[in-house]
């Protein structure tokens, strides 16, 4: 097999290693546990970060990396690491521009989040969610890449990498289990595998670092399970600020599922354009733009007081900025749109008490008193109880883990008591500790990713092409001294190659070539997704076929249970009862469409071609009536 760097975890930051590594020249196989990449990369919802961006300078934005380096530096209070923090700020334009001029990603929106002093958290024009497009843009590329370069690039999903190998400090690979087998893969490594905000497990992380958060719910997958921190723990690799979990203030509570484990998070721009929580007395009682530990401390502290419900209210002027999110969280029965007179009615207090809030709150806005929770930044007032509001039910959700494995600046993974690097050991994502230090900065996790992946994919390149240039691994640098060339003077113009052991040159081609499909499984040019740890290619689309079956929406609507869960989308009728743990989005995005047409949700959130590349296996029909839309 030729040399590569091997990439476990296909979030964001491992898509964003695995293409730098692609794009320096280097070979990458990509490794992922579950069948689906993305990670909790795609259900960020906010945007990502980036100082001195070309979409802050053509918006006359006064920004700096110094006052994005000082934000930064605050939010992570006694836990900073100003090392860390000044890669993740000093390299976020250049993250952006990545995205857009290699992915040709529009972040052409920029909006302030709780704890920055500028607006510098980027997104885009499209009807997606920011993790959504961003990340799915990488996934194609990569798919793209695997499809076409098969000899270079590698994607081998429900791989589940059990253990990492090294020689005294060196690591030299993974091994990883498919079906009860084990394959080992050789490499330099780079672990990208997430946090641990989803680790409810036996050996569970949360359990024993934060356990008065166990009981919460979360806004992650079910992925999200600490695996690499107790793979790299267990070869001496240092765990810091394993207590450092963040809380957001804003999960959204689903009024027919209040208790539901896993929970949709209102994205924290919906309080930087303006969204005001409110108590159970229609009462405001924080900064809604401080950061998230201090606001989730803050509703806690009103649940004391028996001041719940919280209610997070849009105006309109902010309920149309951000017409996305108040479709995407209404068509999930998450959020309600209502008059003032009913938001009082809903809240339980008088139309008099709710208008006492937002005229006092006005006054703040337009500097005529001071705010007694000190909030200095006003988006989208005044507020007035005659307007519209879209409204949600809120509570804390564990939401991000800030601790994770010791690393350099340079993603290198460090070792517990010498504090040296192993040898061709990466770290980056949210696996990465110590970037975010005590509280974590929205709009940062997506830029962590990226500028992390990409510090992680440099490192491995050169580590990479360091041990093939000194003979390190057995590649053509180490086969260069073998080389004889023979000229033949009867055949003028022919050279012959030949190894030293004999063997010609086409000979040997073929041997490595038979040796690399022996080595590892390896992604194919045709999907099957009966065997998707040797196959892990999405189906071909021009293979796709809707069956002829037709079934009326009524029948659909009969489907409706987690149990029997029927979903029509774009004129197709879809059986996602056996399918729903494969869903990149989790359980949770399809039971709120059980025996429903998602059409209107799905097109905010995906492209048509994922159901022929992803779901073909589950389509049963089409709807009885109905012209097919989907475009494939």
């Amino acid at each position: 097999m030729p040399p590569r760097v091997i990439v476990v975890g296909a979030g964001l930051s491992g898509l964003s290693a695995a293409h730098t590594i692609y794009l320096a020249g280097g070979n990458v196989v990509l490794l992922d546990k579950n069948n689906f990449m993305g990670g909790n990369s795609t259900k960020a919802t906010s945007g990502i970060n980036g100082a001195l961006s070309r979409t802050q300078v053509d918006e006359k934005i006064a920004d700096s990396v110094k006052q994005f380096y000082d934000d930064t530096l605050k939010s992570a209070r006694e836990k900073a690491r100003p090392d860390l923090i000044k890669v993740l700020t000093y390299k976020s334009a250049a993250a952006v521009e990545w995205l857009q001029d290699v992915f040709n990603l529009d972040l052409t929106l920029v909006s302030r989040l709780g704890g920055h002093s500028f607006p510098r958290t980027h997104r885009g024009h499209d009807a997606k969610f920011p993790g959504m497009a961003i990340t799915y843009a990488l996934m194609q590329r990569f798919e793209e890449l695997a499809e076409n370069e098969p000899e270079r690039v590698q994607l081998i999903k429900k791989a589940k990498v059990s253990k990492i190998n090294k020689e005294g400090s060196k690591v030299t690979g993974v091994t990883y289990q498919f079906n009860g087998e084990d394959t080992v893969v050789e490499g330099p490594v780079i672990l990208a595998t997430g946090g641990y905000a989803a680790d409810f497990s036996e050996t569970s992380l949360l359990k024993k670092w934060r356990p008065d958060t166990f009981d919460l719910s979360t806004t992650n997958g079910a992925h999200a399970t600490g695996d690499g921190h107790k793979m790299l723990m267990n070869i001496g690799a240092n765990g810091i600020d394993m207590e450092s979990v963040q809380v957001h203030p804003t999960g959204l509570v689903d009024p027919k599922d209040p208790t539901a484990k896993t929970k949709f998070l209102a994205a924290e721009a919906l309080r930087g354009e303006g969204g005001l929580l409110l108590n159970s007395k229609g009462q405001r009682f924080t900064d809604e733009l401080e950061h998230r530990d201090y606001v989730s401390g803050k509703m806690w502290e009103e649940k004391k007081k028996d001041l719940w419900p919280i209610r997070l209210v849009l105006n309109s002027k902010a309920s149309n900025v951000l017409d996305f999110h108040t479709r995407h969280y209404s068509g999930r029965g998450l959020m309600k749109k209502m008059t003032g007179k009913e938001l009082a009615q809903d809240i339980g207090c008088s139309v008099e008490e709710l208008n006492k809030t937002f005229t006092e709150y006005n006054s703040y806005a337009k500097g005529d008193a001071k705010d007694p929770f000190n909030k200095k930044y006003y988006h989208n007032f005044p507020v007035e109880v005659d307007d519209t509001f879209h409204v949600a039910l809120m509570e804390p959700v564990l939401h991000f883990t800030m601790g994770g494995i010791e690393i350099d600046d340079q993603a290198r993974c460090l070792e517990g008591e010498s504090k040296k690097p192993f040898e061709g050991l990466f770290v980056c994502g949210e696996l990465a500790g110590g970037v975010h230090g005590a509280n974590r900065l929205g709009g940062s996790s997506l830029l962590g990713c990226v500028v992390y992946g990409r510090v992680a994919g440099d490192s491995a390149s050169k580590y990479l092409f360091q041990e093939v240039l000194n003979g390190g691994m057995s590649t053509a640098a180490s086969r260069l001294g073998q080389i004889s060339l023979h000229i033949d003077p009867s055949q003028p113009g022919k050279v012959s190659v030949e190894w030293a052991n004999g063997v010609g040159a086409d000979d040997e081609a073929r041997q490595r070539q038979q040796a690399q499909h022996s080595a590892a499984p390896v992604m194919s040019k045709a999907g099957d997704s009966n065997d998707p740890a040797k196959v892990s290619g999405p189906n071909a689309k021009e293979a796709f076929k809707v069956p002829e079956d037709e079934y009326s929406l009524e029948e659909v609507a009969k489907h409706n249970k987690k149990e029997d869960l029927w979903i029509a989308v774009k004129g197709i009728v879809m059986n996602v009862t056996d399918w729903v743990d494969e869903h990149p989005g989790g359980p949770q995005a399809l039971f709120s469409h059980m025996g429903k047409d998602a059409s209107e949700e799905f097109e905010m959130l995906h492209d048509d071609e994922v159901i022929p590349k992803y779901a073909a296996g589950i389509v049963i029909g089409r709807v009885k009536g109905q012209e097919i839309t989907l475009e494939y």
